[in-house]
């Protein structure tokens, strides 16, 4: 299951510095408003309220306690001013003043309509209180004040006397500066919001920047790079970091150049060792096929020693070959001697001469031609057919194919393949699928020099299992190769 894709640390720096101003922000602006915006609607609330208290004041006495329409119009025409109250209107029993009062015209041309006053604050006034509240008439924001009429005895008590004003004034220019506050809120938050992303970049650069000079010092010294290091830069962890990274780096540079140092004597001393042994094995093959001769002559013990030395020396003839020959490719001396050659007929020599044409089918197509190193070719094929005689079931085939630029050389065979856990190591030098197998009948590197073989033609050899069974290499070599080193190479190993 593929990991699921995260965000990057300067996005999720900025994202984190940004929520947090929007957070901060919002909480101040908001928490300001919402003072802001009950000031504004108290005092207004406050300054109505006195006012109307100073009208209905003027009021007393009263004419009469059971007035008409005529008497609630002019309670209703003395409440207004020109500051708080904006109009008012006077019941009596359910009984309300008819017209606008003198000079006052009510919003719409029409008297406060009563079922804009909600039935609770009618309540609270007919019971003697005074009350308030905040309504929306008519598509603008209200404040109804009312409050009743009293009527004092003589004995200094007072009771309702069933006559309610209630008072109306605009909040048009409050709700014109609560909007004004709230947009000052949220350009507030805007600023916040443009100041933390800025804060943000500044915070993510100065943490970001040590941490992307550790990634590219560590991309480096994954390709090779040994001598990478990166700047200590003050005494914070990142600093920590980074020391830590360098004496990393500078332990692994020793180790590596241990490991060079010991690769390049192991490499020199089988170079060496290959090269001093051509000489005795080159008598003990001589003598060896003085043994091959006259073995069916001896005795059967006799002969059967000539025969297995015979074979012996063949095999470690064959072994110190292989090993000059992959010492040339690690010493970098290894060359191509190109010629334009037929592919096709290049197979068939190759399986005619190792006495396997009876035994491999063949699809190669004419006319396949390419610049090549004939003896290295030869050398790849001979390693793949022959382990596939050996190591597969028949039918083994080998199939070519081309197009302008490539060929591909297909060797399959139709054994049981190979596990997949060998697949990745089949040409490892001297690795063997079967770890209990003291010796095989190889040097163990005909694949690994077959490999070179391609690589050194700018090609590749690879190998996969095919679906109905069977091991599948492919040989694909460029039709124009060249030698990297403008070198050539005419003989075999030295």
């Amino acid at each position: 299951m593929s990991p699921r894709p995260s965000l990057g640390l300067r996005t999720r720096l900025l994202f984190a510095f940004a929520l947090l101003c929007v957070v901060t922000a919002a909480a101040v602006a908001g928490g300001l408003y919402v003072q802001a915006r009950n000031d504004i609607l108290q005092r207004t609330q406050d300054a109505t309220v006195q006012a109307m208290r100073s009208r209905v004041q003027a009021l007393y006495p009263l004419r009469t306690s059971t007035p008409g329409p005529g008497e609630l119009d002019d309670i209703a025409a003395a409440v207004p001013d020109q500051t708080s109250v904006e109009f008012a209107v006077a019941v009596y029993r359910e009984m309300h003043s008819p017209v606008p009062p003198p000079g006052r015209w009510r919003p719409g041309g029409r008297v406060l309509d009563l079922t804009v006053i909600s039935p609770e604050l009618r309540r609270v006034v007919a019971d003697g209180g005074l009350a308030w509240q905040r309504v929306v008439w008519e598509g603008m924001p209200w404040l109804i004040v009312g409050t009743p009429l009293l009527i004092a005895e003589p004995d200094h008590r007072t009771r309702v006397s069933g006559i309610e004003v209630y008072a109306a004034r605009s909040l048009l220019s409050e709700q014109r500066s609560i909007d004004e506050l709230a947009a000052r809120a949220w350009a507030t938050g805007g600023v916040a919001l443009a100041f933390a992303v800025a804060l943000a970049l500044l915070a993510t650069r100065s943490v970001l920047r040590p941490v992307r000079e550790l990634g590219r010092a560590a991309r480096l010294l994954g390709e090779g790079e040994m001598r990478t290091r990166i700047a200590v830069r003050g005494s914070d962890e990142l600093a920590d970091v980074a020391r830590t990274f360098n004496n990393t780096a500078a332990e692994l540079e020793r180790h590596v150049k241990q490991l060079r140092e010991m690769e390049a004597d192991a490499r020199r001393f089988v170079a060496d060792v290959s090269h001093e042994l051509r000489t005795p094995l080159a008598a003990l093959t001589a003598v060896a096929d003085v043994l091959d001769e006259e073995a069916a002559q001896l005795p059967e013990p006799a002969g059967r020693a000539a025969r297995l030395v015979s074979q012996e020396t063949l095999n470690l003839t064959a072994l110190v070959n292989d090993l000059i020959e992959i010492s040339r490719f690690d010493s970098g001396v290894a060359a191509l001697a190109l010629n334009e050659i037929d592919v096709a007929e290049l197979v068939r020599a190759t399986l005619r001469t190792r006495g396997w044409s009876e035994r491999v089918d063949t699809e190669l197509p004419p006319e396949v031609t390419a610049l090549l190193d004939p003896r290295r070719v030869d050398v790849i094929l001979a390693n793949l057919v022959g382990n596939a005689l050996r190591h597969g079931e028949p039918p083994v085939s080998v199939r070519l194919s081309a197009d302008p630029h490539w060929i591909a050389l297909e060797v399959r065979d139709h054994g049981p393949g190979l596990d997949e856990a060998v697949l990745p190591h089949v040409f490892d030098r001297f690795y063997k699928a079967n770890a209990a197998r003291a010796r095989s009948e190889g040097s163990g590197l005909g694949l690994a020099i077959a490999r070179e073989n391609a690589r050194l033609h700018r090609g590749d050899l690879t190998v996969t299992n095919a679906p109905d069974g069977g091991a599948v290499f492919t040989l694909r070599l460029p039709r124009r190769a060249h030698d990297p080193d403008g070198q050539t190479d005419t003989g075999g190993p030295e």
